[in-house]
């Protein structure tokens, strides 16, 4: 099986699980909006990781926000996972992005995993899981069903649970993306890379990495009975930036011996060591979104030196799953490496 065939298949699988997904567009996060602004490193972030972004100087970025359903219609009072794709625009022409979600595991190991478990989420009608039921499934130590948003018909959380409740390694990931919730913006969620990277410090020495983004504004859902409204999100955000910048703190999580660097599903100690590399400022809205979101091809495999990816299988399917996406939509190519 060539890595060509495995990343098309990783996208026809996803793509499948929505049945009026638009051709040429993005898989999954369909729905976004590009906005525009600057990172700078913290004082300390030289000191971990030599890459170009954590030297000090302020670097140019453009961050897509999105909802994570992969059907054209918008709806931003649902329960869903939202993203945040960030391109770090480096001098000569380089770049690297950071892709992350409100989710902080993902649903698979392995890629034969994910095809699993991306035909097991297909989209079915919805069920209304009564009380009585619920507790049944708590008392066998199962995951209940969430129940359905206002005017939704179709789920695929009947699939994803099943195969849940029969697989350990998506449990957390499938639960935390049924009962997220919504954010009232897309700058007040939590964004979590849920891959492990390696970085090189100026010492030479290595460590496994894990990357998040934390509000400046704290994080804060929309009341369960205001989600109707599904068209809130983009508003929201230019309304936003037109009065103030919006901000995101880089926390930068170290690994230890016994951690899972291979394994996206599986959740690190939360006494890991964390440090603070820097602070994401969004200023505007792009203005061509076209040409400064919808073209661009985030891939989280675009690295620089000084970020290395890890054994993680899943992440290193992602970096062809992605350009073979990008050859689909007609997205912009860009280089991985320096000239």
């Amino acid at each position: 099986m060539t890595e060509r065939s495995i990343a098309q298949q990783l996208v026809d699988a996803v793509v499948a699980d929505f049945p009026d997904h638009a051709p040429g567009t993005r898989p999954v996060h369909t729905i976004g909006i590009g906005v525009t602004g600057y990172f700078e490193a913290s004082t300390v972030a030289a000191g971990f990781c030599t890459a170009e972004h954590f030297q000090g100087q302020k670097v140019p970025v453009t961050v897509r926000f999105s909802n994570g359903s992969g059907s054209p219609v918008q709806h931003d009072g649902w329960s869903d996972a939202r993203g945040m794709a960030t391109r770090f625009h480096l001098a000569n022409g380089a770049a690297t992005d950071l892709i992350a979600m409100t989710i902080c595991e993902f649903f698979s190991p392995t890629v034969e995993d994910f095809l699993a478990f991306s035909k097991s989420a297909r989209m079915r009608k919805v069920v209304r899981q009564s009380g009585w039921s619920k507790i049944g499934d708590l008392l066998q130590l199962k995951m209940p069903l969430p129940d359905p948003m206002p005017g939704q018909t179709e789920s695929g959380a009947l699939g994803s649970m099943v195969y849940a409740n029969h697989h350990r390694s998506a449990q957390i990931a499938a639960f935390e993306a049924a009962t997220i919730g919504a954010p009232v913006s897309y700058a007040r969620a939590t964004y979590s890379a849920a891959h492990c990277f390696v970085v090189t410090a100026p010492d030479a020495i290595r460590r496994y990495v894990r990357f998040q983004w934390q509000p400046v504004a704290g994080i804060k859902l929309i009341d369960p009975s205001q989600t109707g409204d599904n068209h809130y999100l983009h508003q929201e955000l230019r309304n936003r930036l037109a009065y103030w910048p919006a901000q995101f703190l880089l926390l930068m999580t170290i690994g230890e011996d016994g951690d899972a660097f291979d394994d996206p599903t599986t959740p690190w100690p939360l006494k890991r060591r964390r440090i603070m590399m820097g602070t994401l400022t969004i200023v505007a809205v792009a203005e061509d979104q076209q040409r400064d979101c919808e073209k661009i091809s985030f891939n989280p495999c675009r690295l620089v030196p000084g970020i290395e990816i890890s054994d993680d299988p899943i992440l290193a399917a992602r970096r062809d799953a992605y350009e073979y996406s990008r050859e689909q939509r007609g997205g912009t190519p860009c280089p991985f490496h320096r000239g």
